[in-house]
């Protein structure tokens, strides 16, 4: 990714949190995270976000997921002797649709981004609007999509270790180069 495109990432997740009423600080804004996992299509398959504590017992972030973004699927496995991450996500705006483990919902509304297609492989499907929250337990495969207008998201979870978050798809990178424009 090119570091003007980051900016601008930035600065679109920057308005969006001040369109929804959620203030960040300073620093908060100037450490919005630009997560695009090196598949070069932000717009299809990424994540936006700010990480407001992460320490050795909890975890708070907010997420922003432009229209029809998506989170690619993965799970947060065991690290030592921690079973895993759990999290709880809130939306706050838009919609999100959340698909974990367990039976396949018939006809899903998220759009499996094209390409991809092998990589997404759990679909019962969990609809979240403003105010609805949803609890992942450790170990579970999950993917995430906003819905036509983006979505908003607090995680609320336990430690955040995403440096060890297992992708289904191989090529991903978690944390991928920034080159000059």
């Amino acid at each position: 990714m090119r570091r003007s495109e980051l900016n601008h990432a930035k600065q679109r997740t920057a308005d969006i949190f001040n369109q929804v009423g959620i203030r960040l600080t300073e620093e908060e804004a100037s450490n919005i995270e630009i997560a695009w996992f090196g598949l070069n299509d932000l717009e299809k398959q990424g994540l936006e976000l700010v990480t407001y504590v992460n320490s050795d017992r909890y975890c708070a972030k907010e997420l922003v997921l432009f229209p029809r973004q998506t989170c690619p699927e993965h799970l947060h496995p065991p690290v030592g002797a921690d079973p895993g991450k759990q999290e709880t996500f809130r939306c706050r705006a838009g919609k999100v649709w959340l698909y974990v483990e367990g039976e396949a919902t018939a006809n899903i509304q998220a759009i499996v981004p094209e390409g991809s297609e092998p990589y997404y492989t759990v679909f019962h499907e969990i609809e979240l609007n403003p105010g609805e929250q949803y609890t992942i337990n450790p170990g579970i495969k999950h993917w995430f999509q906003g819905g036509p207008e983006g979505a908003v998201i607090s995680e609320f979870s336990s430690t955040s270790r995403d440096e060890n978050d297992i992708f289904t798809d191989p090529g991903i990178e978690r944390m991928p180069t920034i080159t000059e424009d």
